[in-house]
């Protein structure tokens, strides 16, 4: 085998997709699939941490979920409590020095999750070991939309002046700009499905045929080889 090119990432983007039909396999409810998945999270971040990656970025929910059935969506409220109510408990973001970020249109959930989302935000900002960022109520044309949105507003306010756009200043206005140097998404399918769209524009993909709950540490640290193998260009 060729030397490596690539270093570990730096941050990398994971789309957890088939917990519902993981469930279905298990001739289960199709959301309960979505309890294997929230475990499955915790140990991604173990082997992440491990392998010296610093950030991750997780597609835990999108816009477009917000019109899934009554009963789903009531059942992924109450895992969202559940999880988070875990967490504040927990003393590991301390412990580990883990940021927790949520990004997305926070305003979208019921105002309890609200502040649970931004309890959370506010006790970790002044971490700096690890960074994990949810992305909840996350749409990458709505962080688009939303960033045009907020650019506009600061040069009707006289705060930006249209010359002074740039990616840089288009970049600060997004949910998050970090940059993900890989993303992986399993589940089988293969599309983008609207994940960090700008951020992503030179990231590696890798889809990966195994459902969310059945990726393994195994899976996990052979995409972090083919991704050291990978020649990277940046469009040159």
């Amino acid at each position: 085998m060729e030397p490596s090119s690539n270093p570990v990432p730096k941050h990398i983007g994971v789309i957890l997709d088939g917990n519902r039909r993981f469930a279905k396999r298990l001739m289960l409810k199709p959301w309960k699939g979505h309890e294997w998945g929230a475990q499955k999270v915790r140990s991604l971040l173990e082997w992440c941490r491990d392998a010296g990656i610093r950030e991750v970025t997780l597609y835990c929910f999108s816009v477009q979920n917000f019109s899934r059935p009554k009963e789903e969506f009531e059942y992924l409220m109450d895992l969202f409590r559940t999880e988070f109510d875990k967490l504040k408990e927990d003393d590991l973001p301390e412990r580990e020095g883990i940021r927790i970020n949520i990004i997305g249109r926070l305003w979208m959930f019921p105002k309890d999750i609200q502040e649970r989302l931004h309890a959370i935000m506010e006790r970790t900002r002044n971490n700096t070991k690890y960074i994990v960022n949810f992305a909840m109520a996350y749409g990458g044309r709505e962080e688009v939309i939303d960033a045009t949105r907020k650019i506009a507003e600061q040069i009707q306010s006289g705060k930006l002046s249209i010359a002074e756009i740039n990616e840089e200043t288009f970049s600060k206005n997004l949910y998050w700009p970090d940059e993900p140097d890989l993303i992986i998404r399993t589940g089988g399918e293969r599309r983008t499905s609207n994940f960090l769209i700008w951020q992503g524009n030179y990231a590696e993909w890798f889809f990966v045929e195994k459902c969310w709950p059945d990726f393994e540490k195994a899976d996990f640290e052979q995409v972090l080889q083919e991704y050291q193998q990978r020649e990277r260009r940046f469009g040159q």
